[in-house]
């Protein structure tokens, strides 16, 4: 028996009011906070075009945040790998283990994190990209191994560097490519809650013991907004509807402010949305407690992704305070 890791995924949100460089300073800040809070990990996750989301140049990103703290673990969540050539990913996570060893993480996605067009700004060549997402897994590893003489092509740095790859997913297509690697598995329960039972089962069950892992590893999402009231919570929560109704709509802004949302979206809209976001737990500590508690129940995670688009950075902070509050003072423990 043993209590279950916690750890942050941070887009990097730009509030309304807010620029960029607002954004990457409050994520360092926040990255301190979750160091002394004692969160496991602290992942930045990819995104283009987005006015909304600071953190498109992920590496560098990673490299802002690990320079800002000195021991959580720090990594994608993740770098969107059919946007990269796997030879640049290797040599920019080789760096980044170079400079912080014993720190970095490399989490690998399949989409592109954006729109088509955008998609192809970023990798002209991009018939069949997403197909050979597990070649370019295959390869990105082998960057990694110990490189013989003789090997026309490295990463310098990388090569013979230790470095934890995880493969994210929303589907079951990344939970079956997991367990047939032997990498450990982050499912995006935070936005896409549809097919995590069967992507659990299908990874629990084929997973193939690797170098990297004998057994399977499991790290599921979930949206936490916690305050000290319910209502506050509600109302903190409503940044990220807004967010997503803006996004299905096709207009994707930076994170708005709260607002009362019945006279914001349709009733078609409104049930879209909860449905996408029905693995959040919103509220005070009270129900933050109770909702982490029959979300570990269900799913039997062997670690908790926490995000949280809050506008204000100081209700963000505080939110993860709640959360670290109620993981320490909880009994809710992984089952044998």
């Amino acid at each position: 028996m043993s209590t279950i890791p916690f750890s942050v995924l941070d887009l990097a949100p730009v509030p309304e009011g807010a620029t960029p460089a607002d954004a990457l300073r409050n994520t360092a800040d926040l990255a301190r906070h979750a160091e002394r809070l004692g969160f496991n990990r602290y992942w930045l996750a990819e995104h283009h075009n987005m006015p909304g989301i600071a953190s498109a140049a992920t590496a560098v990103v990673v490299g802002h945040v690990a320079g800002a703290t000195s021991s959580i673990r720090v990594g994608s969540g993740g770098i969107m790998l059919p946007n990269h050539a796997p030879l640049i990913v290797a040599e920019q996570f080789g760096t980044l283990a170079s400079l912080y060893p014993g720190r970095i993480d490399l989490g690998l996605g399949r989409a592109p994190g954006t729109d088509q067009r955008t998609a192809r700004a970023l990798r002209r060549d991009l018939a069949g990209s997403e197909a050979r997402f597990a070649e370019d897994v295959l390869e990105l590893q082998s960057y990694f191994q110990p490189a013989p003489p003789d090997q026309p092509v490295r990463a310098v740095p990388g090569a013979g560097l230790d470095m934890p790859i995880w493969l994210l997913g929303s589907s079951t297509y990344g939970a079956e490519l997991a367990a047939e690697l032997g990498l450990p598995f982050a499912f995006a329960s935070h936005f896409a809650p549809d097919l995590l039972s069967r992507a659990l089962q299908l990874y629990r069950t084929r997973f193939q013991p690797s170098a990297q892992r004998a057994r399977p590893y499991a790290m599921l999402g979930v949206n936490i907004f916690a305050a000290e009231t319910d209502a506050l919570a509600a109302h903190l929560f409503t940044s990220l509807q807004q967010a997503f109704i803006n996004l299905r709509r096709g207009r994707p802004g930076k994170l708005p402010a709260p607002h009362a949302m019945e006279e914001l979206w349709s009733p078609l809209e409104k049930a879209q949305v909860e449905h996408a976001l029905m693995h959040s737990i919103v509220g005070s500590p009270e129900t933050v407690h109770a909702g982490l508690a029959a979300f570990i129940a269900e799913y039997r995670p062997d670690e908790l992704m926490i995000t949280a688009q809050i506008h204000d950075h100081a209700a963000r902070v505080r939110s993860f305070e709640i959360v670290a509050a109620a993981r320490d003072a909880s009994a809710v423990q992984l089952r044998p």
